[in-house]
């Protein structure tokens, strides 16, 4: 039985690695037209892989630096983890948590107090101290019943960009936004080329608008649209799918939804992906053309220095209190934590509230209760005063909410 080695993956072994995510994500195998796309986007740098005895691949952890918008507007640097696999024919023996280690004691090596992920499957990685921090929806907006109020969204105007324009614009016009909102992602110079030049270049039929109010360019969409007739409809509308929807104000907010909302022959509009308190039906005569057609866990997080990542938030007004967080994988972080409206120390007074470090990234961003997770058995109360405290601390006034994939 062949034994495996897990490392830092070298210059030039990039592609190999990525074949191994492809296969288990049951993806095309990559062309080469595909990987000219995607290579800026898939540098050696930030990645371990598992090799067999022949030094051929058979696992891939990889990871770039970006930054997040944590609550009270800091950004914060977050490892962005941006693919985790195991060759099907390689798994169930411990390559995965071997790779994740790395990963980890790299990221606390280099002091990067956050990483992030989003999750293919809702059960692998709480046992490498990731949670569940950001949250967001499906939305489908039926047309033509939907309406936008009289003189909402019409201070600006929508144009369509070529590929190529949208591929020298967006980044820059992005990268404007404030972000305040918790879980914003700044992205890197290296993210463009594969996750919005691919799509917006490639054969899906990606069209890009950008709005422009009073000040200029202040919000953009990239949208597909879906045929959706058949024999017994052969005139029913298309369905204009959201791939993203950035604005800089409420006003260019509501322009594109509006934009969208008047493109004839279309029968509704769809959009996976958006912040839950996104008020899309606040904007429309008829509110119950919105509806919620899912609800999905969308950004994981792992506090890799904790004292690092509690310090640089902010939090409500409550009095202090004492956490005590459990950590596996990086013990340092093992400890009691004073947290309040003041700031965040180490302490050693008695805990008054326990759990787990994944817990608490669940946590991190503002979303859910500390109470919930009392009643599911995931923290340990020692003082019952502390859980309405908690979550006066950590709760926020908007929905956390990333935007970004990767």
């Amino acid at each position: 039985m062949s034994e495996f080695h897990v490392r830092a993956v070298a210059e030039g072994e990039q592609r190999a690695c990525l074949e191994v995510l492809e296969q288990a994500l049951h993806a095309k195998p990559i062309s080469d037209e595909a990987w000219a796309k995607m290579a800026p986007s898939w540098p050696a740098a930030g990645k371990f892989a598992a090799f067999d005895d022949h030094d051929t691949p058979v696992g891939i952890a990889s990871s770039f630096d970006i930054e997040l918008t944590v609550p009270g507007g800091r950004k914060l640097a977050t490892a962005a983890v941006d693919g985790v696999a195991v060759r099907a024919d390689w798994t169930r023996r411990g390559i995965l948590t071997a790779m994740m280690s790395a990963q980890l004691e790299d990221f606390a090596a280099r002091g990067v107090p956050l990483a992030a992920l989003h999750a293919s499957e809702g059960v692998i990685y709480g046992r490498y101290g990731y949670g569940a921090a950001t949250f967001d929806r499906g939305v489908f907006v039926e047309r033509p019943r939907a309406q936008v109020r009289d003189g909402v969204g019409r201070d600006g105007v929508v144009r369509f960009v070529t590929p190529a324009e949208a591929v020298e614009r967006v980044p820059a016009l992005y990268n404007r936004f404030e972000g305040t909102r918790p879980g914003f992602a700044v992205r890197p110079a290296q993210w463009w080329p594969g996750f919005f030049d691919r799509v917006v270049t490639g054969d899906g039929g990606h069209r890009v608008a950008i709005h422009s109010g009073p000040g200029g360019d202040d919000g953009f969409v990239v949208y597909q649209t879906i045929d959706t007739r058949d024999r017994t409809a052969p005139d029913r509308g298309a369905i204009l799918e959201i791939r993203e929807l950035h604005a800089a104000t409420p006003q260019a907010w509501a322009g594109l939804w509006r934009f969208l909302l008047s493109v004839d022959l279309v029968s509704g509009v769809a959009g996976r992906g958006r912040p839950l308190d996104e008020p899309i039906a606040a904007l429309l005569t008829d509110p119950r053309a919105v509806k919620t057609t899912e609800i999905m866990d969308e950004l994981w997080v792992r506090l890799v220095d904790v004292l690092a990542a509690l310090r640089a938030r902010t939090y409500g007004a409550a009095e202090p209190v004492v956490l005590e967080v459990l950590d596996k994988q990086l013990p340092d972080n093992n400890g009691r934590y004073l947290v309040g409206p003041g700031g965040v120390e180490r302490t050693t007074a008695e805990a008054e509230l326990r759990l787990d470090v994944a817990e608490l990234a669940s946590l991190y961003f503002g979303q859910g209760f500390f109470g919930d997770l009392v009643v599911a058995g995931r923290i340990e109360v020692l003082d019952e005063g502390a859980v309405d405290r908690a979550d006066a601390l950590f709760r926020t006034a908007r929905a956390a909410w990333c935007g970004t994939f990767f």
